[in-house]
């Protein structure tokens, strides 16, 4: 499949989704990228043979978020009256953040540069992050008189937690590679040119486990932070019955006694 705004691969059990606006810093600025990046993430639930999915840009940047410009001149998704504007955060941006974190396999985000605004919240709906040292994150959005309006109040304090999201978001301010590591914002930072070889070995670590199992555990992850112990664990149970029934399973045990490593096949 074409794409016009991001480009899309697919090597083994990883695929990898790439901003390829780099002249507009890969602004999140049309109806055409939101619609690329909800038809790959929908390209990505429904083939099995995928474990992992990257989220990354072309250089200089990650993304700058929405389009400033397309703000001052009230037009695009930021055109029409209070009512029509809700609707088209609803309609479209709000896709975005649905689209990403509702993808079946882990997501990694590996950030090639400033994530500003929705370009932070883009990498912060991954599950994962790695960021190269020439990458920045700020949450800016009270800054140009706005709030986040596609989901980081949602997912920055499950990233940082709540104090720190505060201060992020209250502030404004700006934040480089070192101190996002240093507040768990990112699991790591590793040098500009070895980001994507860090993102394809966390990858390959993750695209090496089973399909079936290791959905269902991402699955059981999120439930986690929004239902009961009790809840978790009657679907934790289920979500074990189904696995210790997998060819996949028997594989593992045969692989463990047999001192080699495991091919699995998703079933």
């Amino acid at each position: 499949m074409n794409f016009n705004e991001i480009l899309f691969e697919k090597k083994g059990r990883i695929a990898t989704l790439t901003l390829n606006r780099p002249e507009i810093r890969n602004a999140i600025s049309s109806l055409d990228i939101i619609e690329e990046i909800e038809t790959v993430c929908q390209i990505v639930n429904n083939d099995m043979s995928i474990n992992v999915m990257i989220v990354t840009a072309k250089d200089p940047a990650f993304s700058a978020g929405g389009n400033v410009k397309d703000m001052v001149a009230k037009k695009g998704m930021f055109g029409g009256t209070p009512a029509r504007l809700m609707e088209n955060y609803r309609k479209n941006i709000q896709r975005i953040p649905l689209a990403v974190h509702e993808v079946a396999v882990p997501t990694i985000a590996a950030v090639n540069g400033p994530a500003i605004g929705a370009g932070c919240d883009l990498a912060l709906m991954c599950d994962m992050r790695i960021a190269s040292e020439r990458s920045k994150f700020g949450e800016t959005f009270l800054s140009v008189g706005l709030i986040p309006g596609d989901g980081g109040a949602y997912f920055l304090p499950r990233a940082v937690g709540m104090a720190r999201a505060c201060e992020m978001t209250f502030t404004g301010e700006v934040i480089d590679a070192q101190k996002a590591s240093d507040i768990g914002l990112v699991n790591y930072m590793v040098a500009h040119d070895q980001l994507m070889n860090a993102a394809l070995e966390l990858a390959g670590k993750i695209a090496a486990k089973p399909p079936e199992a290791l959905r269902m555990a991402k699955r059981l992850l999120y439930a986690g932070q929004t239902t009961s112990l009790r809840q978790l664990l009657d679907q934790s149970a289920a979500c074990q019955a189904l696995c210790h029934h997998t060819d996949d399973h028997m594989e593992a045990l045969s692989a463990m006694f047999e001192k080699r490593d495991p091919e699995f096949k998703g079933r």
